[in-house]
């Protein structure tokens, strides 16, 4: 259908929701199993569905958005995926930069569409362990759309359990954010410092 918003909704709940592309190196033993999956993904919906509903201003809802990424998401592992093979190159001040910049930018890009989500729900309703942790599946339903489904990949690799990709009717939130940032850097001619400014001020 022409002028469907829904792929642009669809998209902003993903980066609400998140915060590249699924790493691509094995992880190790887990001990998280399915119920606690399944717990972080009810507990960072919970919280979401809070933020969306608080009636607080625009900004505030961007901090909000911001601590939730970092609560429940592996945020260093989601920016590092996302700057693809810049970050071998980048040193260690500009890897934390550049993460910090990130997790600003994934707040204030997706936060600004949250309106779009009041009043909406997700269900979280199984998961199953893959080779990369585990696949929690949910089903989100938002006003004026039929229901589609929403998959979170969650691990302990970082020493905690966290998310760290969403994939949309199979679409990868972090595969997108990939394209887009590696379009970034080439569009300022890899001056990676650059882009951490501009993330920073993005919106």
């Amino acid at each position: 259908m022409p002028n469907d918003p829904m792929p642009n909704r669809r998209l902003a709940l993903a980066g609400l929701l998140a915060g590249s592309i699924a790493l691509a190196m094995p992880f190790p033993a887990l001990a998280l199993n399915d119920a606690e999956a399944k717990a972080l993904i009810g507990k960072l919906v919970d919280d979401l569905n809070a933020i969306i509903n608080s009636g607080r201003s625009e900004q505030a809802m961007f901090r909000d958005f911001e601590a939730l990424f970092a609560k429940y998401g592996d945020v260093p592992i989601i920016a590092r995926s996302s700057l693809g093979a810049a970050w071998r190159s980048a040193s260690a001040s500009q890897q934390s930069a550049y993460v910090a910049a990130f997790r600003t930018y994934m707040a204030t890009k997706y936060g600004k569409r949250f309106r779009e989500f009041i009043g909406g729900k997700i269900v979280v309703t199984g998961a199953k362990k893959v080779k990369s942790g585990y696949l929690v599946s949910s089903m989100a339903h938002l006003a004026g759309s039929a229901p589609f489904a929403v998959e979170w990949q969650v691990s302990d690799k970082s020493g905690q359990n966290k998310m760290f990709n969403i994939y949309i009717e199979g679409v990868s939130l972090l595969a997108t954010e990939r394209t887009e940032i590696t379009a970034m850097l080439d569009q300022r001619k890899g001056n990676l410092d650059q882009l951490i400014r501009d993330l920073k001020s993005a919106g």
